[in-house]
């Protein structure tokens, strides 16, 4: 349903045409307050013409705090630059000229659309209540970030979870060109949202790959990676938590400022190796790294992809260059880059292969439980960070 906020009954036949005969006509903000508290699911509010400007900007602003699943459509006989900033700014979603029915019934579709990609309150749910996150990183290129990412991604979604997949390798990603998607939004529109982010102003950058998993792409012009602050990539992580139940992160081959931002927001750290000395000596040194800016282990988990390649090295000799036990192991197969090509997960597209069972048991058993610690850091160890990565 929807409340549609009419002071006088001048618009009220036009407006409820356009919007749906479902929906129930207050007279007044009091009167849609009261409104809200009733229905404190309701997904929809329409500010008709005659509420005066700066009262209905204050009232979405309230909203846009107390009830971030809300989307506030509002109406005017005037559209100018000045209105349309400040109704963006106090979180209204849509700004409709008086007389456009047609106008009105997108705008009101639209809203709909993104306050589905924001979670309603549930039961009981208290402040701290939020979703997981995991970074896949390897500080080698080439060993199949994104390929684990996407297929993670997919198994947390196939097992019945709301998913969003980040693409952090903010210049050169590749999530949006593995899963065919066409970025309208990415990661650089956030930078204007800096300090004021809700779940409202995040859904509107994500991008939909299938329901249960949207994903939020890197920039693709040229130079837009550089204009990205880590302190914007913290705050979209923050948010997303609360979002989703699984956050799964696709970062880039070094520890960068934005980086060591999504490992220090993250529950899981998933190390990713390929059975090749170069690789090996890489994840070692990754390990000896996260060490030293004191993650704690138990969020931790290695996994060796290609694993079955006969390169001449055991799983017994991987563990000893490593000193670190494999917790998953992912099996070589042609059929991998060939799914990529597809535009379709492996773990969508041949459930059943090998490389599918392989995703999807590490997910059962080391993604979707509850993690026994979490990565709670030090006060000092972000500085120590920025100095190891500068």
């Amino acid at each position: 349903m929807t409340i549609l906020c009419l002071p006088t009954d001048r618009q009220a036949p036009g407006v409820v045409a356009a919007v749906g005969t479902d929906a129930t006509v207050v007279d007044g903000l009091p009167a849609a307050h009261r409104a809200l508290a009733d229905r404190p699911e309701e997904t929809l509010l329409v500010i008709g013409s005659t509420v005066d400007l700066g009262e209905a900007l204050a009232f979405a602003a309230r909203q846009r705090r107390d009830r971030p699943w809300l989307g506030v459509v509002l109406i005017r006989d005037r559209l100018d630059v000045g209105t349309l900033t400040e109704a963006l700014r106090a979180g209204v979603r849509e700004v409709v000229r008086s007389g456009d029915p047609d106008g009105l019934t997108e705008a009101c579709h639209r809203s709909r659309e993104l306050s589905t990609l924001v979670p309603l309150p549930q039961p009981g749910s208290g402040p701290g209540r939020g979703g997981r996150t995991a970074t896949v990183f390897s500080s080698k290129g080439g060993c199949g970030k994104t390929t684990l990412a996407t297929n993670l991604a997919v198994a947390l979604q196939q097992a019945g979870r709301r998913v969003c997949l980040v693409d952090l390798d903010l210049a050169f990603g590749d999530v949006a060109i593995s899963l065919q998607l066409a970025p309208e939004r990415t990661v650089v529109d956030a930078v204007g949202m800096a300090d004021r982010m809700d779940p409202t102003g995040v859904a509107s950058l994500l991008t939909s790959w299938r329901p249960g998993l949207d994903c939020l792409l890197a920039p693709v012009a040229p130079g837009d990676a550089d204009k990205v602050p880590a302190a914007v990539v913290g705050e979209l992580l923050r948010v997303l938590r609360g979002m989703y139940d699984h956050v799964v992160i696709d970062t880039p081959a070094q520890f960068s400022e934005h980086v060591l931002v999504a490992l220090d927001a993250s529950d899981q750290h998933i190390l990713l190796t390929t059975p090749d000395v170069p690789a090996l000596k890489s994840i070692r040194l990754t390990l000896d790294m996260l060490d030293l800016l004191s993650y704690e282990r138990e969020g931790r988990a290695v996994v060796l992809n290609r694993a079955g390649s006969k390169v001449g090295l055991t799983l017994e000799d991987v563990e000893r260059v490593v000193r670190s036990p494999v917790d998953a192991r992912v099996p070589s197969s042609r059929d991998v880059p060939a799914s990529t090509n597809r535009g379709v997960p492996i773990v969508a597209g041949q459930p059943k292969h090998a490389v599918s069972a392989a995703v999807r048991r590490f997910a059962t058993h080391h993604v979707l439980p509850d993690p026994a610690a979490s990565l709670a850091r030090s006060g000092d160890v972000t500085a120590a960070a920025r100095m190891v990565a500068s």
